[in-house]
C-alpha cells in the first residue's frame, strides 16, 4: 500500500515534468519535487503561475544584488535566493500545467523573469569588481559573457522545445517569430501596452532563435507543412534517434550548470572567473552543439521532403 501511495505521488510529480527526457538529474531528484511541492501550494493559494514567475525573478534580482558584496556569508545567502529563484522558475511551470492554465502569456512572463535574474548577476558581479578598482576592461569581459550567456540560453531553449515538439511532447509551444509579430501588430500601445511591450521582447527571443539555427526552423517548417502539426512515428523515432543523446550536452548550457560553477567560485571568492567560464569552455561547446544539430536537422529535412508520405 505505502510502495502504491509513493509510485502515485511519483507519478503525479512526472506528469508536471515537460518531458522525462529533458529533465536533468539535479532537476529529477531535487528541483523538480520541490517545485511540485510549491505548485500544490500557491494551487491552494490560487496564485497564477504569472505571479510565481515573477516572485522568482523577484529573489534572482535580490540573490544578484548579494553577489556584489565581498562577504562570503552575504553571498551564501544571495546563494540560497537564486535556488529559490530556480525552484519557483521550475515550480511556475510545474504549476501551469497542474492546473491547466498553460499559455503563452504565461511562457514570456516566464522568460523575461528569467533574463532579469541573470541581468542583476552579470550588473551587481561587474560593479562587485568596478567598485573595487578593476580596469575598466571588467565591463568588456561582462558584456561579452552576458551575450555569450543570452546566445547559449536562446539555443538551449529552441533545441529542447523543438526535441519535444518532434518526439511528441509539447506542439503547442513552439512559435514563430513571424506569427509572433503579425500578433504584435494587432495589439495596440494605448489599449494593451503591457501585452504588446511582452510580446515584442517575446518576438525578438524567438527571432534570435530561428537565426541561430535557420536549418532546424526550415525542418519544423516543412515538417509542419507536408504532416500539418501531426509529426509521424517514423520521424519522431529518426529525431529522437539524432537528438536525443545531444540533450545532455544542452544541459550544460542551461541555469543548473551556471549556478553551480557561479557558487564555487564564489566560495573560492573569485567570482571573476564565471565570466570566463561563460566566455571560452560554454561558447566552445556551444559552437560544437549548433553545428552538429544543424547538419543533423538538414539531414532529417531532406528525407522529410524525399518520403512525406512514408
Amino acid at each position: 500500500m505505502m510502495s502504491q501511495q509513493v509510485e502515485t505521488h511519483h507519478s503525479r510529480i512526472a506528469a508536471t515534468y515537460k518531458a522525462r527526457e529533458v529533465e536533468g538529474a539535479l532537476d529529477v531528484y531535487f528541483y523538480r519535487p520541490l517545485g511540485f511541492r510549491l505548485a500544490e501550494f500557491f494551487a491552494h493559494l490560487k496564485v497564477t503561475p504569472a505571479g510565481v514567475s515573477l516572485l522568482a525573478g523577484v529573489c534572482g534580482v535580490i540573490a544578484g544584488h548579494l553577489y556584489f558584496y565581498r562577504n562570503l556569508v552575504i553571498n551564501i545567502a544571495g546563494m540560497v535566493f537564486h535556488v529559490c529563484a530556480n525552484a519557483l522558475d521550475n515550480a511556475d511551470g510545474q504549476l501551469a500545467r497542474l492546473t491547466h492554465q498553460e499559455s503563452r502569456k504565461g511562457r514570456i512572463i516566464d522568460s523575461v523573469a528569467d533574463h532579469l535574474v541573470f541581468a542583476s548577476v552579470y550588473i551587481h558581479l561587474t560593479l562587485r569588481y568596478a567598485f573595487a578598482g578593476a580596469s575598466p576592461a571588467i565591463w568588456v569581459l561582462a558584456l561579452g559573457a552576458a551575450i555569450s550567456h543570452a546566445l547559449q540560453g536562446a539555443a538551449a531553449d529552441y533545441y529542447r522545445t523543438a526535441f519535444l515538439y518532434f518526439t511528441g511532447g509539447a506542439r503547442t509551444d513552439v512559435n514563430s517569430s513571424s506569427a509572433l509579430r503579425s500578433d504584435y501588430r494587432k495589439l495596440r500601445w494605448d489599449q494593451n501596452p503591457w501585452d504588446k511591450l511582452l510580446l515584442a521582447l517575446y518576438s525578438n527571443f524567438t527571432l534570435q532563435q530561428e537565426m541561430l539555427a535557420p536549418r532546424l526552423k526550415k525542418l519544423r517548417e516543412t515538417a509542419n507543412t507536408m504532416f500539418h502539426g501531426r509529426i509521424p512515428g517514423w520521424l519522431e523515432q529518426r529525431y529522437r534517434d539524432a537528438a536525443g543523446h545531444m540533450l545532455k550536452w544542452w544541459r550544460l548550457l542551461m541555469t543548473n550548470t551556471r549556478m553551480l560553477i557561479l557558487f564555487l567560485l564564489l566560495f573560492l571568492g573569485q567570482p571573476v572567473y564565471y565570466f570566463w567560464f561563460e566566455l571560452i569552455p560554454l561558447n566552445l561547446l556551444f559552437v560544437y552543439l549548433i553545428a552538429h544539430q544543424e547538419k543533423m536537422a538538414e539531414s532529417l529535412e531532406r528525407l522529410v521532403v524525399a518520403r512525406p508520405s512514408a
